[in-house]
């Protein structure tokens, strides 16, 4: 009888021990950097992610990227609009970064955009426009007494615009692409792609 005391004792020290450090455990919460709605954007753990919050159910989260510091991610919005009476949403933000070395520096900035459906949890468009700043430094005798600085502007991607009728414009210098969201399908595609139905006699 004394054992079996003994032995109910020790388990019930056991339990109230684990229960106790369980609760002690802290949640790894993520930097906030745009919300409207139910919806957020947010690092966590090098992590940039889209947290959608259900409130009967678990949060539902896409994944974006992989980023080493929130701070590199500037002007982060999250637009909703609706295309073909389908409410649909348009994350957006700026990313910069420099390479510096004695002869050279790279300034590079680029536009990110994230258009998401919310109830399929699916990224429907992903578009990044960037312009890459270079400035070089040569030599231009064979003493390397004297030197020229020679500055460069590459631009790449194409600029992306939603229309009021929730139409995507894809642009640059040569090129213009417009697409229209396809409610059979779920998804945005070319209008030039875009096969008329003929009318019935």
């Amino acid at each position: 009888m004394y054992k079996i005391s003994v032995l109910l004792i020790l388990c019930l020290s056991f339990n109230i021990n684990y229960s106790q450090k369980k609760k002690s455990s802290k949640k790894i919460t993520g930097v906030t950097l745009a919300k409207i709605d139910n919806i957020r954007a947010e690092v966590s753990n090098n992590n940039f992610y889209l947290l959608i919050v259900n409130k009967e159910v678990s949060n539902d989260t896409i994944q974006l990227k992989k980023i080493p510091d929130p701070k590199l991610l500037l002007e982060c919005k999250i637009t909703p609009f609706t295309a073909k009476g389908i409410k649909l949403y348009n994350l957006s933000w700026l990313e910069s970064s420099s390479i510096i070395s004695p002869s050279k520096t790279e300034e590079s900035s680029s536009i990110n955009n994230e258009i998401f459906d919310v109830f399929s949890k699916e990224i429907l468009i992903s578009n990044v426009q960037s312009v890459i700043k270079i400035k070089e430094t040569n030599f231009v005798d064979k003493d390397q007494s004297a030197t020229q600085t020679i500055q460069k502007v590459r631009n790449a991607g194409f600029m992306l615009n939603v229309t009021n009728e929730g139409d995507i414009i894809l642009k640059n210098k040569t090129q213009e692409n417009k697409l229209t969201y396809n409610l059979t399908d779920k998804k945005f595609e070319n209008v030039s792609n875009v096969i008329p139905k003929k009318k019935k006699k």
